[in-house]
């Protein structure tokens, strides 16, 4: 009996540490390793493909890949992004979507949320 005990404590206690590893509501669908408020560029592919961010919010790119890149919607645009370096562009300051595309690899596309 004591043995139940005990897991039922164990339990509970990874219960309440699980429960705070929630989100403030606001998803940008990262994977682990990627901060908020950022892209990734691997792969040609943008991680994530749909960020949502705060009006205004300054945004960071970070070029994984060996080939240029950019990051272009209306109304931001990177400019080019060399491989292997970052930048940021300062999100819209309207609520919205906004899709984005590298203009290099037009076949590279992600969505800008912003709320």
């Amino acid at each position: 009996m004591k043995f139940k005990s005990a897991v039922l404590v164990v339990m509970a206690a990874l219960g309440l540490v699980l429960a705070g590893c929630g989100t403030s509501g606001r998803s940008n669908a990262t994977s682990p390793k990627t901060a908020p408020d950022t892209i990734v560029i691997k792969n040609f592919t943008f991680v994530p493909a749909r960020l949502t961010v705060a009006p205004g919010a300054t945004v960071t790119v970070h070029n994984e890949d060996s080939a240029t890149h950019t990051v272009t919607g209306k109304p931001f645009d990177t400019g080019d992004i060399r491989g292997g370096t970052t930048t940021t562009f300062t999100a819209p300051g309207q609520p919205g979507t906004y899709p984005y595309m590298c203009t290099i690899h037009q076949y590279m596309t992600g969505t800008l949320v912003v709320s």
